[in-house]
């Protein structure tokens, strides 16, 4: 019989969600530097370095990699042969230690968590409650998996009843398109195959906690099904095209998870759940003697890379007009100096109201760029924590009147803009940018200084101004109108000639 202490496993948990923020799993470091080595496509190949070098930097510098810091969640093993020396409940535990990592002073993590999701929208402050699933098993050990899981890889989870006779390689290529690159790719597809509904969004999700061992499989060779899809999936995924952060490329995902179980004989429920840049999770195991030890990966585990950007066009923005960036072109890269703006939805969405009700602004936009963020809190001397790209399409449904009453030229955010953006841009003779999600720490560092300038209120949806010093950009829409998230895929489809390519 084994006694587990609260204090050990609240810990425990308060520690893992620390050392998961800042330490890639060094299986997903050598899968993508693996993948950068053979990538052909010059911007996707640059966004594979930044996400590398991001990644060393957060595991030297003890800070998140990525500013989405994630909704937490754990899998618990408990053996039928522990006892608990508790007065709290396993999933209060689970969130005591949640609430410690995400509100620890030396590295502060973002709180996410939304009460009242339908609703007020209330932050709780420290990311808490996570998300706990417990399962009984022999023995007299807890094993534990945590994992931090962004809202841009979760809200591009798939899931379908398909019918017994559907091809499952065919919904995944159906399916990953619409993902775009919110995603954040390259990562990684887990699917769960059977089951009832649930059971199979479960195990999707345990398959994203497996080690990135594609490798090896394409040398040995499947030996059942769940391996067949595996390699089928793999190929044909990255014979789309999509490639690093949406640019075009050859590599799409790193590793492909498949999971079943038996279903009931009229159904198929398949789930797919993406993993993103940021993989974010650890497995240690209790057995009474005191909290887990957590032992740091080694920094020879990551490769020693420089960025390059000699070709890179340097931009000043302090006083730039449409006329600069008339010549821009959408796959160009692009080093900014001087103040942007922020905002994300909540930012936006009050801005547009005071608009139709014909108020003030509390912020001049003439002439401005604007960065969709939500930095991590800044600790030492920090101007801001973390400071990665949202998803821009989010801010989609605002971009016509900001372009259009404000005076706004310039927008930077991640992943590609949908339609009514993009007309929008082009309308205007705009233009927007993406920084690289999953380069976080990295593109902090650009940033020199941060001023509020209003609704302080929001948190980090509130408007500040930023002074950047070479903060690395993609032009993503020119002001044509092109779309590299729209070409580049297309373009190295084409190039890798596996899947015909279907013009819109």
């Amino acid at each position: 019989m084994t006694t587990i202490k609260q204090e050990d496993f609240v810990s425990s948990i308060a520690d893992a969600f620390q050392y998961i923020s800042y330490y890639h799993p060094v299986d997903y470091i050598k899968a993508l530097h693996a993948a950068y080595l053979k990538e052909e496509s010059p911007a996707a190949k640059d966004a594979m370095a930044q996400i590398l070098i991001n990644s060393r930097m957060a595991a030297e510098g003890h800070r998140p990699i990525c500013q989405d810091t994630g909704i937490a969640i754990a899998f618990i093993r408990v053996g039928m042969d522990v006892r608990w020396d508790a007065r709290l409940s396993l999933e209060q535990m689970v969130n005591e230690g949640v609430g410690r990592a995400y509100s620890d002073v030396d590295n502060p993590l973002r709180g996410s968590m939304l009460a009242d999701p339908d609703g007020k929208r209330t932050n709780t402050g420290n990311n808490t409650p996570g998300v706990t699933h417990v399962e009984l098993v022999p023995g007299d050990k807890v094993e534990v998996i945590v994992a931090a899981k962004g809202g841009g890889s979760e809200n591009k989870s798939k899931f379908a009843m398909l019918l017994p006779s559907d091809n499952i390689v065919e919904w995944v290529l159906q399916q990953v398109p619409t993902m775009g690159a919110d995603w954040c790719p390259p990562g990684l597809l887990s699917l769960g195959i059977g089951g009832s509904p649930e059971k199979a969004m479960l195990i999707a999700k345990w398959g994203m906690m497996e080690p990135f061992n594609m490798h090896q499989l394409q040398a040995r060779g499947p030996a059942n099904r769940a391996e067949e899809l595996r390699l089928e999936i793999f190929e044909k995924v990255n014979a789309l095209g999509i490639g690093a952060q949406g640019l075009g490329g050859l590599s799409t995902v790193l590793d492909v998870k498949v999971n079943d179980f038996p279903t009931h004989a009229a159904s198929k429920p398949v789930a797919l759940l993406p993993n993103c840049a940021a993989t974010r999770h650890l497995h240690f195991t209790l057995d009474g003697s005191g909290p887990a030890r957590l032992d740091p990966p080694s920094l020879e585990d990551w490769p020693k890379l420089a960025l390059d950007f000699k070709s890179s066009r340097r931009v000043n923005l302090d006083g730039i007009t449409k006329a600069e960036i008339a010549s821009w072109k959408s796959g160009e890269t692009l080093l900014l100096s001087g103040k942007i703006l922020t905002g994300r939805d909540a930012a936006h969405k009050r801005l547009t109201e005071m608009i139709a009700r014909g108020e003030k602004l509390p912020v001049d936009f003439t002439n401005r760029f604007i960065y969709y963020v939500g930095p991590v809190n800044a600790v030492r001397d920090e101007a801001v924590g973390p400071a990665g790209p949202t998803t821009a399409s989010r801010m989609d449904r605002f971009t016509r009147t900001m372009l259009e009453k404000t005076g706004l030229i310039g927008m930077i955010g991640k992943s590609e803009r949908k339609d009514v953006a993009i007309e929008a841009i082009k309308d205007n003779k705009a233009v927007y940018c993406i920084a690289v999600g999953g380069a976080a720490y990295l593109v902090s560092k650009a940033i020199k200084s941060s001023k509020l300038l209003a609704f302080g209120e929001l948190g980090m949806e509130a408007i500040y101004e930023f002074d950047v010093k070479d903060m690395p950009v993609t032009v993503a829409v020119d002001p044509q109108g092109d779309s590299v998230h729209k070409s580049g895929p297309k373009i190295w489809q084409a190039k890798i000639g596996k899947i015909p390519v279907v013009s819109a």
